[in-house]
């Protein structure tokens, strides 16, 4: 900078030639800033003298308005600031440290090099970044300020036995800024020195950088109920507005039941619905406001909603619900693109009068950013919800997934070259071995017909109890009728319970008893406590009392859901080992299908080794649901039994994905038979006799060949080897299906084991003894 005055002294201009003079005085009075420094106290003991030389770059005239500083290369400190910045940094508070926002430190060293190349060595290296500071004003708001350096009194020199950059090393170097060890190699510490200061030139940008964080918080993705999200928003909001009190919220509309819901995903409130989960527009907005926001698709505030609310009679639901929430000024601006509404943003404020029509303004630069996230965020709703319905619904499992993606793509090709033929084509798999196994209640529907029984004869009782008492203090002969009735039923359900049974007698009950028993808590008041009690009992859905009918059905629940999860969980483990198509089914217990062979892998590494690994696999696991089942027996509302069996087909067949069912099925007249088989084997018996096939305590191996029966036989020995299955293998023939003969089956009893017990392995008898003790 002194050797730019000592130029301007020959200046034509006296006033430009007198003032260099002025600074050159002060050089010459004071060596130690000609000759260079590096002890920070020096801008201490000679401010006013830096000043006086930086006067021209730092003109008192604009100092109240002009955000400028000198400072040091790569160090957080400035020197010589205008009037404009002190203020900025006084308002940040004392504890406030300066910092470059997004000037990564690990990267400081690798710039500075960077910098040496284009200063000592003239490659033209475009590594210039924006760089911003942050910083608080009074309020806590967040401000942002760009910087612009101006480096023309800066020097580089490179220190004795510097190395010389060659243009091997440039290129080397290019390719690898992240390597520091590389750049630390060809620049080592303390090879280079820098000479000088830059000039800061900082704008204040924090309306053009809150709609930039605006556009980047809404384009991430961002995982549902994330609060730091919803404060970051927030604070942007406060930035682009200048307001620390301000809060954000969304309502999303539902244009076909024209109504405003929570938008779900990113845990934002709704300050127009409240506690409410949704709320039709009609009811959350008065006429004026609906046509504001629906209608003219146009923002409106509410800058002091006490007053709003004490000079409309009809009290506004808006404003109402405003006032409710402590909120006292707000700006509803509605979010739509070209097919309509899509929601509301809301800024609400618990202060009177901050938000206003003129503030209001500020958001049109931000709201197509806002409208393109709400339209982004309705279409992961609606993904999200087809998502939960192909996984609940019509599931496409992982394994056949691929197959499914293969024909979309054709699909989709077809239909963008304009192919009026183009059809989903028919997804078969050729050439797939079956497996079969399932786990089943026993007698279930004996077990449901005796709950019934139980609660039907319970609410029977209860009503002949109450007619009795009432004949007792009134004695109408309508209500012997009604009693002798009552024990009609009673006496058909004991003895001769059929199917109708349930349904005519909670007809009976529900039609004809609950009249009369209303009639007479109105007119016998000593009657009204057992009434009560009678109706207390009485299931407010069905009508009837359904106690033992719910501990049969949770239990049926909870078993298909323990089951389920651990075969689910196992289901992991066996993926890993070979891909195959599982899927299962909850009925009174649980089954499942498995495929596997070449065709669903997509693989050429299919073997035999594969199925036979799978087949032993599913035995162990069917061992292991039935240990699950019988030792969690006691968490059960009802005891019941399980069986489990297991089906094997030896030939491969193949299969196909029915579109109109969504779901896979055996393709081919062959094949067939084996959904015959499935859908009769388990309730088959053995043949010769009255006894059927599954057992409780037993696990049922089904089967035709030869082949197959050795097989299993030798995973039964290797499992009764590890005391999973006791020694009473039975060969058992089944009486022939229809349509289909020659079954056989083997049948082994399964050991339940129990940890912390002398006795390790029992057999089904010795659980249900140790159970009913």
């Amino acid at each position: 900078m002194l050797e730019r005055y000592e130029e301007l002294i020959h200046a034509d201009n006296d006033f430009i030639a007198g003032n260099a003079k002025r600074v050159l005085a002060i050089a010459e009075e004071h060596p130690i800033l000609r000759e260079g420094f590096s002890e920070f106290s020096v801008f201490k003991t000679h401010e006013k003298e830096i000043e006086g030389i930086l006067q021209d770059a730092f003109n008192p005239l604009l100092t109240q308005n002009e955000i400028k500083t000198a400072a040091l290369p790569f160090y957080n400190f400035v020197f010589n600031p205008s009037e404009r910045f002190k203020s900025i940094l006084k308002s940040a508070g004392e504890d406030f440290e300066l910092e470059i926002r997004n000037m990564p430190t690990e990267q400081t060293y690798i710039i500075a090099c960077s910098i040496v190349l284009n200063f000592c060595y003239g490659y033209s290296l475009n590594f210039k970044r924006p760089f911003f500071y942050e910083i608080p004003d009074e309020h806590g708001v967040m401000h942002y300020y760009k910087i612009l350096y101006n480096a023309d009194f800066t020097e580089i020199k490179p220190k004795p036995g510097a190395p010389k950059i060659t243009q091997a090393d440039y290129d080397e170097l290019i390719d690898n800024f992240d390597n520091i060890d590389l750049w630390k190699e060809k620049f080592p510490p303390n090879s280079y020195e820098f000479e000088g200061f830059i000039i800061s030139n900082m704008f204040d940008v924090t309306d053009d950088q809150s709609i930039s964080n605006i556009k980047s918080g809404l384009i991430k993705e961002v995982k549902g109920k994330d609060r730091s999200f919803l404060n970051n928003f927030q604070e942007i909001f406060r930035s682009l507005l200048g307001l620390k009190s301000i809060k954000v919220g969304f309502s999303m509309y539902v244009k076909e039941t024209d109504s405003f819901e929570r938008l779900y995903g990113v845990g934002v409130n709704s300050y127009l619905l409240n506690e409410l989960e949704t709320a039709h527009c009609s009811d959350a907005l008065c006429n004026w406001s609906y046509n504001q926001l629906l209608v003219e698709k146009k923002y409106f505030s509410v800058s002091d909603v006490k007053r709003a609310l004490a000079k409309n009679d009809k009290q506004p639901p808006h404003i109402k619900v405003l006032d409710q929430q402590n909120i006292q000024s707000a700006i509803f601006a509605p979010i739509a693109n070209e097919n309509g509404l899509m929601g509301i943003l809301e800024i609400v404020s618990e202060k009177p009068k901050v938000l206003n029509s003129i503030n209001a303004n500020k958001l049109e630069d931000v709201m197509p950013f806002i409208e393109s996230a709400i339209e982004r965020s309705k279409t992961e709703e609606a993904n999200l919800i087809e998502a939960v319905i192909q996984k609940e619904c019509t599931s496409i499992h992982s394994s056949v997934y691929w197959r499914f993606v293969e024909e979309a793509k054709s699909y989709i090709r077809a239909q963008a070259n304009k192919n009026e033929s183009a059809t989903f084509k028919k997804i078969t798999f050729d050439n797939v071995y079956p497996l079969y196994g399932q786990i089943d209640v026993k007698g279930s529907s004996d077990a449901r017909n005796s709950a019934t029984q139980k609660d039907l004869l319970l609410q029977l009782n209860l009503a002949k109890k109450i007619l009795q008492k009432s004949i007792d203090e009134k004695d109408l002969p309508i209500y012997e009728q009604v009693m002798f009735q009552v024990s009609e039923f009673g006496k058909d359900l004991t003895t001769n319970f059929k199917v109708d049974s349930e349904h005519e007698i909670s007809l009976y009950l529900k039609n004809e008893i609950k009249p009369i028993f209303e009639l007479i808590a109105k007119t016998q008041q000593v009657l009204q406590p057992d009434i009560e009690d009678y109706f207390n009992k009485i299931d407010s859905d069905l009508g009837v009392i359904y106690y033992y009918r719910k501990h049969y059905d949770d239990t049926v629940k909870l078993i298909n859901r323990n089951m389920s999860s651990l075969l689910d969980e196992k289901q992991i483990e066996a993926q890993k080992m070979y891909p195959h198509f599982f899927e299962r089914f909850k009925t009174d217990g649980v089954e499942h299908n498995m495929y596997i062979g070449e065709s669903i892998t997509k693989e050429d590494s299919f073997d035999m080794l594969y199925l036979y690994n799978l087949r032993l696999w599913q035995l162990q696991v069917m061992c292991e649901m039935e240990n699950q089942y019988y030792h969690g027996q006691h968490e059960y509302p009802t005891a019941l039994e399980v069986a489990s069996m297991i089906l094997v087909f030896n030939q491969p067949l193949s299969v196909r994905f029915r579109m109109d069912e969504k779901r896979f099925d055996v393709d081919g007249t062959y094949n067939a038979r084996y959904e015959v088989v499935k859908k009769r084997v388990d309730k088959a018996f053995i043949k010769g006799t009255e006894e059927r096939i599954t057992q409780a305590g037993k696990i049922t191996i089904v089967y035709s060949q030869k082949e197959d029966e050795a097989e299993y036989v030798r995973y039964i020995k290797f499992l009764q080897s590890k005391n999973v299955l006791a020694d009473d293998l039975e060969f058992i023939e089944l009486e022939d299906l229809q349509g289909v003969t020659g079954l056989k089956a083997l049948r082994v009893s399964l050991l339940y084991h129990k940890d912390h017990d002398e006795k390790n392995f029992y057999t089904y008898d010795d659980l249900m003894t140790t159970i009913a003790s």
